[in-house]
């Protein structure tokens, strides 16, 4: 069991799909920095010096005005942290974007390599029409 178990591990594709993932976690990150340290305060700064990621609706609970999100549920109060979802779904269009064009370039360039398919050998005679071509010569 545990040869087969190595045997999976050294597979190639266990061994990309790892690789895969470490770097799609650190361009993650990347996008996240990007999404939260200059997309979000351009957009804040458009929309009036807002931040974003302290933007929130209580539900429940008191919570003094001007008060940071992570403060308001430390309080107790029940929120709606709509900033914090805004800036997630920016990163999530940013990143589907990017991986968007990374499978087009990737197609584009299997495609430019990919062998092109010869034409069709010509079809034959059917069996119906060899019959018929041997009885035409029987009877000559």
């Amino acid at each position: 069991m545990l040869s087969e178990f190595r045997d999976f591990i050294a597979k190639g594709n266990v061994m990309d799909l790892a690789v895969g993932v470490i770097i799609g976690a650190a361009f993650g990150a990347i996008v996240k920095s990007l999404t939260d340290e200059i997309i979000m305060p351009m957009v804040g700064a458009i929309f009036g010096n807002i931040d974003f990621s302290d933007r929130y609706l209580v539900l429940s609970g008191e919570v003094a005005p001007g008060t940071p999100l992570a403060a308001a549920r430390e309080a107790g109060a029940n929120v709606i942290g709509f900033g914090a979802f805004a800036s997630v779904i920016i990163n999530f269009l940013i990143l589907a974007f990017i991986i968007f064009m990374m499978v087009r370039y990737v197609n584009k360039v299997t495609a430019q390599f990919a062998k092109p398919e010869e034409p069709a050998a010509p079809a034959g005679p059917t069996e119906v029409e060899l019959l018929a071509e041997i009885r035409d010569a029987l009877k000559k």
